[in-house]
């Protein structure tokens, strides 16, 4: 199963991530980016996460699929 990792020091808190997969990046009330549905991500969704991860432009967010 893969897993998310997210670099707080990079991430900007745009919300690219949110807005094409938001089962697994959401803003909070405060602007913070959160996971929802936990690090691990479900083998289904590897190919919506994987697009989010890859969307992300200050290359905050990885999915190590090991």
């Amino acid at each position: 199963m893969a897993r998310i990792s997210v670099d707080r020091d990079k991430c900007v808190y745009l919300g690219v991530c949110e807005s094409l997969s938001p089962k697994y990046f959401q803003l909070d009330d405060d602007g913070e980016l959160v996971l929802p549905a936990g690090e691990q991500v479900d083998d289904a969704d590897l190919p919506e996460v994987r697009e989010a991860v890859l969307g992300c432009p200050t290359e905050a967010l990885t999915l190590d699929e090991g």
